[in-house]
């Protein structure tokens, strides 16, 4: 299904001009985000980025109460970056939004601004160190043998969705936190619940409830016998008073939530990517030495998620690529877009391996850049230099144009994603 045609709410009588764009101040774009076909580019914000990338829009949820859209590269690193676009105020707000329930917890990183901001990111720094991912990447390796050896016994077509890209980074995740084999699999349902807006607030609370008790018990145990986990690292910074319980607890879920989730659907669309591109497979298969640039230009060419992310709230007036934001208005930022901006990335719609130049923005900028960029890249390197290596032949087992993606969900990515070889 495509998205609905943009609809627009007119300006009151009077009202200016947009400086930029020449559009009347005032216009709001309603946008619905409805599921795209594959990884199709949304057109609203193909649109905005080309024709008014300052830009009022609203959301399927609490609509009345508009936001700014930005979506130009430098804008959008801007408002990433400048203390007064603060997250914690937020919490005080209600912001036209993708949901009806609130995703993280209040606690969380999330809603959390310089200085508090830092000290929380400063108890998990060191398991996402080059030393820590280093540490997991081997234990990467071995879970995705094992999964592969499973898919075979299982014989083919076979769903890489069920047998490797859901169950691998549950399995890094829980190696990372340290988190015992006999639990995982009551854990594995919870994140695809929590990040969507198709099943309901009821279902992403009872969710949350269940992961929060299942964590607290496992940093009791942590600082009972610690070991190089992160559950330890969060146990260490709870007793020795750096973080608080409920902040404690926030990070692992954060680390559990978003690792799990994001990294299955980002690695699964990279495959799909592959399959349907045989000119880019065979390119990788003759020069596996672009596996690593090629991971990063996956990762800024794809659009992992639908709509936008969390937005932030100016704290006072700011002008942002020529349009005045006012003190207490929200504005969101698109990294989609800041990665298919021309003025920074040439043909930016065209997936190029031999790309170099300026960084994309695929895990955020600023004190919010994600702190498992790493980690992400690891396990993405090791999913797809595998089955490179392992299946010669490895094909999708129907027509592209048959492989069903997720509805209603935050990330993007395949519902089922069956290959032979």
């Amino acid at each position: 299904m495509t998205s609905e045609p943009l609809t627009s709410t007119p300006p009151p009588p009077g009202a200016g001009a947009c400086p930029v764009t020449g559009a009347p101040a005032g216009t709001v774009r309603t946008w619905a985000v409805d599921d795209l076909p594959a990884l199709e580019f949304d057109p609203l914000l193909a649109e905005l980025l080309a024709k008014e990338p300052v830009a009022r829009i609203s959301l399927p949820f609490a609509a009345e109460n508009e936001a700014w859209l930005v979506t130009r590269y430098a804008d959008v690193r801007a408002v990433t970056s400048d203390p007064r676009f603060s997250r914690t105020a937020l919490l005080d707000r209600q912001v036209t939004k993708m949901t009806g329930h609130m995703v993280a917890s209040k606690a969380a990183l999330n809603y959390a601004d310089p200085p508090y901001h830092t000290r929380l990111r400063k108890a998990v720094t060191k398991t996402f160190t080059g030393r820590g991912t280093q540490r997991l990447r081997p234990l990467a390796q071995a879970s995705c043998d094992r999964l592969l050896d499973a898919m075979e016994a299982a014989g083919r077509p076979a769903d890489l969705m069920a047998h490797l890209h859901g169950p691998l980074p549950m399995a890094v995740v829980c190696d990372l936190l340290g988190i015992p084999e006999e639990d995982r699999a009551e854990l594995a349902s919870w994140p695809d619940l929590i990040l969507s807006s198709g099943p309901g607030p009821e279902s992403s609370r009872a969710a949350k409830a269940q992961i929060h008790g299942y964590v607290t018990r496992l940093l009791d145990q942590r600082a009972a016998e610690p070991r190089e986990d992160l559950a330890t690292e969060l146990a260490e910074a709870l007793t020795e008073g750096r973080i608080g319980a409920d902040e404690a607890v926030s990070l692992a879920m954060a680390v559990l939530i978003s690792g799990a989730h994001a990294v299955r659907n980002n690695s699964a669309n990279m495959v799909y990517v592959l399959l349907t591109r045989p000119d880019l497979l065979a390119r990788l298969r003759a020069e596996p030495e672009l596996l690593p640039a090629a991971v990063d230009e996956l990762l800024r060419w794809i659009p992992h998620r639908n709509g936008v992310g969390l937005p932030r709230i100016a704290t006072e007036d700011v002008e942002v690529g020529g349009v005045l934001i006012r003190a207490g208005e929200a504005v969101y930022a698109s990294f989609l877009t800041a990665n298919r901006d021309p003025e920074v990335f040439a043909d930016p719609d065209v997936l190029d391996f031999d790309r170099t130049g300026t960084g994309h923005l695929s895990f955020g900028h600023g004190p919010h850049h994600c702190m498992g960029a790493m980690l992400t890249r690891m396990e993405s390197e090791v999913m797809l230099a595998t089955l490179l290596a392992r299946y010669p032949d490895l094909r999708l087992a129907g027509r592209p144009e048959d492989v069903v993606f997720q509805s209603k969900g935050l990330i993007r990515g395949p519902r089922e994603l069956y290959v032979t070889w």
